[in-house]
């Protein structure tokens, strides 16, 4: 049986995500549930929370959806494939144009059977940052971000949609990591395996690269993870100068809303350093 998710299995959650090896937190369930609250699901069977899957819509211009998780025992069941319905059902419900999302290889032959195909590769980087007695905030730091208004139309020519309601989220939940120089920003914030770098969008890159290297300060002994796509090659060049190593590949899929046109028409590619997440888009 497929219901809204309540805050109360963000527990369950947590459950579905260890069993995946993911790296969200509760946090990152409560911002979900928080934006877009009729657009998250869990599937019911035998009196617990087998699945569960998200979608949040930025305006009719783009949805995204992430979190389609299973309980490994619960697997071939077709319980991914009834969540992923019901989500672009709400989908067509707000009439939003096209939907994204990026793909494991597990999930991928289910998205390509509900008609998503292949737009891009995205990549997962990480690096686990040598120790030291550094201090946690170096005093050269860049700018907080105050306002993300003063980010937002940056933003919106990178991702193609506007997101100004999750990166307002970010920065209110995390405003120590989020900072912004002229023609870059960066945010950041926690995970459960490894501390998150994005989203990052920059039209100068140099001040990208001062963002992301004062935030690698703070955290001397640390993990981090890099979601970004390779066809930025900057983004690439600078995680390897960074030390960051791959780790994993996953294919961002696009599904177009019929006689809606298509949601390709806007992105930036070029602009993104980092992604906001598998979660996030």
């Amino acid at each position: 049986m497929i219901r809204r998710m309540r805050e109360t299995d963000i527990p369950a959650g947590m459950v579905l995500k260890q069993a995946a090896g993911w790296n969200q937190t509760e946090q990152d369930w409560e911002n979900i549930l928080a934006l877009e609250p009729e657009g998250c699901w869990v599937y019911e069977a035998d009196s617990k929370v087998a699945g569960a899957a998200t979608a949040v819509c930025y305006g009719v211009e783009l949805a995204w959806i992430g979190m389609v998780l299973t309980l490994p025992d619960y697997r071939r069941r077709g319980i991914a494939r009834a969540l992923m319905e019901e989500a672009l059902r709400f989908c067509a419900s707000r009439e939003v144009r096209c939907v994204k999302l990026d793909a494991t290889d597990m999930g991928h032959p289910l998205y390509a059977k509900l008609g998503f195909e292949d737009e891009s590769l995205i990549e997962r980087w990480g690096i686990t940052l040598p120790g030291g007695g550094g201090d946690a905030r170096p005093a050269d730091e860049p700018p907080r971000l105050q306002d993300v208004s003063a980010i937002a139309e940056l933003d919106r020519r990178a991702f193609g949609a506007d997101r100004h309601a999750i990166l307002g989220r970010l920065a209110g939940r995390f405003p120590d990591e989020c900072w912004a120089l002229p023609g870059a920003y960066l945010m950041a914030r926690p995970g459960s395996k490894a501390h998150f770098l994005g989203p990052c969008v920059a039209e100068d890159n140099e001040a990208a690269r001062r963002l992301i290297e004062a935030l690698l300060r703070r955290h001397p002994g640390e993990s981090f993870f890099w979601d970004l796509l390779p066809d930025n090659p900057a983004a690439t060049a600078m995680a390897q100068s960074l030390g960051f190593e791959h780790k994993r590949t996953l294919i961002r899929m696009v599904w177009n809303q019929p006689g809606r046109g298509t949601g390709k028409a806007g992105d930036r590619p070029d602009l993104v350093i980092a992604a906001a997440g598998f979660e996030y888009g």
